[in-house]
């Protein structure tokens, strides 16, 4: 290709991304920054927040859709995970229902939920996240998992069942960016000594 060919070529390219540029810009004139459509924009950043209906539910939009994992999805919203659980993964989530987390003594939930405990929630949630797309038969091969707070947590197989970190897997979705396996109890990482 000769050198004019291709400075015409950028000349035209950069010409129609100033043409969109404004084209985009001119649209923006008129919104009102205070309005709470503009407040919703900044507090709902990231890919977690991308609404794309033509593909697998990923691994959050699961548990969200889920009535029975309302209390886990408040909780990954207290911890700031939404956009680690959209990643392209493959990602394992054993996912605690709502009774799970009500069979913790109580307060448990409440306190964990609180800013100050961002960080503890944080941990605890990551143990539940491994990297990989295995399913409940496929994960009777393995002993143990690390899980994404970097700390290990054992598998049983006790007949048909599976346990990790002592929590049975009830049921298993796929998600477009790994699988969810419903457990029935929260796997609590183990105390660093």
């Amino acid at each position: 290709m000769k050198a004019t060919t291709k400075v015409n070529l950028l000349f035209s390219s950069f010409s129609m991304l100033l043409v969109f540029v404004g084209c985009k810009n001119e649209a923006k004139t008129g919104t009102d920054p205070t309005s709470s459509t503009a407040t919703e924009v900044v507090e709902k950043q990231g890919q977690a927040f991308i609404e794309d209906d033509g593909s697998t539910p990923n691994v959050l939009q699961i548990a969200i859709g889920s009535p029975d994992h309302t209390t886990l999805v408040a909780a990954v919203q207290a911890a700031g995970l939404e956009n680690a659980l959209v990643n392209a993964g493959p990602l394992m989530v054993f996912a605690p229902t709502n009774a799970a987390f009500e069979a913790l003594p109580e307060g448990t939930v409440g306190n964990l939920l609180k800013p100050e405990n961002k960080e503890a929630l944080a941990n605890i949630l990551k143990h539940h996240v491994t990297a990989g797309n295995y399913s409940k038969d496929f994960l009777k091969k393995f002993k143990k998992l690390g899980q994404a707070n970097d700390q290990n947590t054992t598998v049983e197989v006790k007949g048909e069942d599976v346990y990790v970190g002592g929590a049975k897997i009830l049921a298993s979705i796929k998600a477009g960016n790994g699988i969810v396996h419903v457990v029935d109890k929260v796997i609590i990482p183990p105390t660093e000594e």
